[in-house]
């Protein structure tokens, strides 16, 4: 801990996140230690069939009405204090919840953008999930959202029957709607892309925090890190991809190690 905090001492942090941040706020993770194998939906599924757009949404549905609900949590916290006080070259999070935001963060990438949005497929047209989940509601009375299921990392919940779902169209052009995510199979934005690796050359040193890394759309951050020569700490319950890559790997909760090393570094 104290090596890590003398490395992100006065130097400009990046910091990267990962679904680990947000589990303590009781959305789950696909890779945690104590996570189970789980199958998320694909782009590829989404656009082929109705079918698969119909249980996209419905389960959707469901588990929109707890992620809504859901608030930072100390880590989120810690993470804005740190840009509070102008140590921050930037935020990357692969998270879609929105919950760096609703803790104060202002200078977010949202790499794999965000639950609350919709996207057309077909016109672009951006909306607000709000009015969306309005719609869905006058369309399914019928729809059972009162029983407990399971919450998957995605924002959905484990719904079984979702074949009396009926699901909304762009209000525009009569396409197909989307939440504006980076579905398991998508590329992110390049302009994204770009802004994230803006945001590592101009910082000090890296701090990544509750992501394995398991994808290339987190782990090419890291890399560009290393190969700029920046100080990197990474902060994960379990092995990371990263891990030969970072100059301190520590492997314990993000609760207890956030504050401690920002009391260190203050």
């Amino acid at each position: 801990m104290d090596r890590a905090a003398e490395l992100l001492a006065d130097r400009p942090l990046a910091v990267l996140t990962g679904a680990g941040v947000s589990t303590d706020s009781g959305i789950p993770d696909y890779r945690g230690p104590d996570s189970p194998v789980r199958t998320p939906m694909t782009y590829q599924d989404f656009t082929r069939t109705s079918a698969g757009r119909q249980r996209y949404w419905a389960r959707s549905f469901v588990g929109w009405r707890r992620m809504k609900t859901a608030e930072p949590n100390r880590s989120h916290r810690v993470i804005a204090a740190w840009e509070a006080q102008g140590r921050m070259a930037g935020l990357i999070t692969q998270n879609v919840d929105g919950l760096h935001q609703q803790a104060g963060s202002e200078q977010v990438i949202d790499l794999h953008g965000r639950l609350d949005r919709v996207i057309c497929l077909n016109c672009r047209e951006l909306t607000g999930r709000v009015e969306l989940e309005r719609r869905l509601t006058l369309l399914n009375p019928h729809f059972d959202v009162s029983h407990e299921v399971e919450l998957a990392p995605d924002g959905d919940a484990l719904v079984a029957d979702t074949s009396s779902f009926v699901m909304a169209d762009c209000l525009n052009c009569g396409g197909v709607l989307k939440p504006d995510v980076v579905f398991f199979g998508e590329s992110v934005p390049p302009e994204r892309v770009s802004a994230a690796y803006e945001v590592i050359e101009t910082a000090g040193a890296l701090l990544v925090a509750g992501s394995s890394l398991t994808v290339y759309s987190g782990l090419r951050f890291v890399r560009r890190a290393a190969q700029e020569g920046r100080p990197i700490v990474i902060v994960n319950r379990g092995a990371t991809r990263g891990d030969d890559l970072a100059t301190v790997k520590i492997d314990a909760p993000l609760a207890e190690v956030l504050p401690a090393l920002l009391a260190r570094v203050h």
